[in-house]
């Protein structure tokens, strides 16, 4: 799910994911404690009594906002993942999978800045990271590197952490730290170093 238009449209029947468009622009617009049920109604153009129908408070949408961007991080590494070059080696296949989702991880978050924002925040929650499938994928591919023989059984702990923390600090620092005036070149170029240290660093 994108957030992109100004002020979202719903169907008869879709107001539900209308009021969730709009609680991503507000989380982007001025952070994840700007959502609330009232503020999304009015952005949809509907009374806060129709909104309420759906979320009885702002913590609810929130929540939904924040199951919306994890939705997304998954979408956008499938799709990254089924363009990975596939080069009939084993270990360089699986490497090109934890590319993959690097390179999307980044993307979304820059893509979508109110819902990566919000997925982490603290507002709404935790997220059961056994349960979040983009965390899952993140953990199956450096699992794939352990069964290709790439990377040594014994530094397989904690691995899928490491690797978070390098993606996951690299979109901070686009994002709202002293890398934001990057170009967009200089941004890939900075990506696709800090993946190969991971890689090869794990």
């Amino acid at each position: 799910m994108t957030a992109t238009t100004n002020r979202p449209t719903y169907h008869h029947g879709d107001l539900r994911n209308a009021l969730i468009a709009a609680g991503a622009k507000l989380a982007e617009h001025a952070g994840p404690q700007a959502v609330g049920v009232r503020p999304a109604a009015r952005a949809v153009g509907v009374t806060p009594t129709a909104a309420y129908r759906h979320f009885a408070n702002a913590d609810e949408l929130l929540e939904a906002v924040k199951e919306c961007a994890f939705d997304a991080l998954e979408e956008g590494m499938r799709a990254e993942m089924a363009h990975a070059p596939v080069t009939g080696d084993a270990s360089e296949d699986a490497l090109e999978r934890l590319y993959a989702i690097g390179r999307a991880y980044l993307h979304i978050a820059l893509a979508e800045p109110g819902l990566f924002r919000t997925a982490f925040g603290e507002e709404g929650g935790e997220v059961n990271r056994d349960e979040d499938a983009s965390f899952s994928m993140l953990r199956q591919a450096i699992d794939d590197l352990v069964t290709t023989g790439f990377l040594p059984a014994d530094r397989r702990p904690m691995a899928e952490f490491a690797a978070w923390c390098a993606v996951h600090g690299l979109a901070t620092l686009i994002l709202d730290g002293p890398l934001a005036d990057l170009t967009e070149e200089a941004r890939e170029a900075v990506l696709q170093r800090t993946l190969d240290m991971v890689a090869r660093g794990l």
